[in-house]
């Protein structure tokens, strides 16, 4: 086995993604030293019952002391407040990454509160509906993809080791620009789940179906948008807010198509709708052959493959 990119992992945040990280760090990368914290007093406490980290800190400078790697598990509106509580504790060459859904904002407020210091975003596109420091696993990011998005004036070194320590973790890596990386993810994550937390919301909210019925009858393509409606209400708060003009960009073209297929039921125009439905068929078997989702009918979601 090489040797590990980063000898001491700090995690702020102990959630689902900061607890698979520390988690898969200590079953892939098992030399490293593992450090954690949260704000939550009662998530630090959960934490170091089940071992989540090495050391779990009381303060977040204290958990970066002496790291050489920080990953911010934070919600993407709290990155800024979470690096000015850590900056006291941080090296000048420790690196900061994060794994929120939005870049471009995140490197706003990283550069905000840590001026001068080497910052790398990178964004896994892994997670599942649950919270907490006890829904972590170390293979969450098996097979999957870590979108890492360096500023132009990025240390090359630094970018290589952050790109082996997410293949360490069994991510496959790709590198975009931040602006770029949030267009693409308001069109493959943010626009699905406003979508499934509008469909969720007006099932409940219409009055001639009881909620016992929607839940007793729910067929497959309505479960599937509960499971993406559980997700962490203030982690896609924040991910809306701070993608904001991608999101709305999306959803203008996302209404205009649906306009299009609204147009076609009304005419009865069974070409067009079947013609659409074939051709978003192929983008599903895409997905399947790049290995990014299971062909089984439950998605192989039993073996804690996500989404995010």
């Amino acid at each position: 086995m090489s040797a590990a990119p980063f000898r001491h992992v700090a995690v702020i945040g102990l959630g689902l993604l900061g607890g698979s990280v520390l988690r898969a760090v200590q079953q892939y990368l098992p030399d490293s030293v593992t450090t954690g914290y949260d704000a939550d007093a009662g998530v630090r406490a959960r934490a170091r019952e089940i071992a989540l980290a090495g050391t779990v800190a009381d303060s977040a400078s204290e958990a970066v002391t002496g790291a050489d790697l920080v990953v911010l598990c934070v919600p993407v509106g709290a990155m800024g407040a979470a690096a000015k509580a850590m900056a006291s504790g941080l090296s000048p060459q420790t690196l900061v990454t994060d794994v929120g859904s939005s870049k471009a904002s995140v490197m706003a407020q990283l550069g905000e509160a840590l001026p001068g210091h080497p910052v790398i975003p990178s964004h896994p596109v892994a997670g599942t509906e649950q919270s907490g420091p006890d829904a972590g696993f170390a293979t969450l990011f098996r097979n999957r993809w870590c979108i890492v998005t360096p500023p132009e004036d990025a240390d090359a070194a630094q970018v290589a080791a952050l790109n082996a320590f997410w293949e360490a973790l069994g991510a496959r890596v790709e590198t975009m620009d931040p602006e770029h990386h949030d267009r693409v993810l308001a069109v493959t994550s943010h626009l699905p789940h406003l979508i499934a937390y509008t469909i969720v919301g007006t099932a409940s909210d219409l009055e001639e179906v009881t909620q016992s019925e929607v839940i007793k009858y729910s067929a497959g393509g309505f479960r599937d948008f509960t499971r993406i409606a559980a997700s962490d209400p203030t982690m896609w708060r924040d991910v809306f807010l701070s993608n904001r003009e991608a999101v709305l960009e999306m959803l203008q073209r996302f209404t205009e198509d649906l306009t299009e297929l609204q147009k076609a039921i009304r005419k009865r125009d069974g070409d067009a709708l079947f013609d659409h439905f074939a051709r978003t068929r192929a983008i599903r078997r895409g997905i399947i052959e790049m290995g990014q989702d299971d062909a089984r009918p439950d998605f192989g979601r039993s073996d804690h493959n996500g989404s995010g």
